[in-house]
């Protein structure tokens, strides 16, 4: 039977738009301006893994370059031609072209719109408690903690 506090159907348009644009600490959240995301399994009540409708508009990066150490992540592109860059180089995608980031691969990834129309695609990873994000460019580390909330570090570990 479907509990009746959440939806049986939506339109994924139709979900607001997170209204945090990004969980990175300053100076990091700027770098994924011009990224949209709706989070499109929580309306829904999933809680074992995310699915998010994720907008870039040109020259918008998805995230900054990471890999998860728990987290397998699933990628499926809708609109747009978005260069995938990860530790092997890059690789342009187009509409249909999807990609699996395994956890615990230690290669890190990001998408960058490099063209000139807006790229829309779809984002899939579970919520593995104890997940560890490295980021191989940059001064952070992220921890999805027992609480379930991103908790974003130096790499030495001290705050920002």
């Amino acid at each position: 039977m479907p509990d009746p506090s959440y939806p049986l159907v939506l339109q994924a348009e139709q979900v607001p738009p997170r209204t945090t644009p990004s969980l990175y600490p300053a100076p990091f959240a700027q770098r994924v301006e011009g990224r949209v995301k709706r989070v499109l399994g929580d309306p829904f009540g999933l809680r074992n893994f995310g699915v998010n409708l994720t907008s870039l508009a040109p020259g918008a990066y998805s995230a900054l370059r990471h890999a998860h150490s728990k987290q397998d992540e699933f990628i499926y592109i809708l609109q747009g031609r978005p260069t995938l860059i990860t530790g092997d180089g890059e690789t342009e995608l187009m509409p249909g072209s999807c990609a699996g980031f395994r956890a615990g691969s230690g290669d890190a990834h990001h998408l960058h719109n490099r063209s000139d129309e807006t790229v829309v695609y779809l984002e899939i990873g579970d919520r593995s408690i104890g997940d560890a994000v490295h980021y191989p460019d940059d001064d952070i580390r992220a921890v999805f903690n027992s609480e379930g909330k991103w908790v974003f570090t130096h790499k030495d570990g001290s705050a920002y």
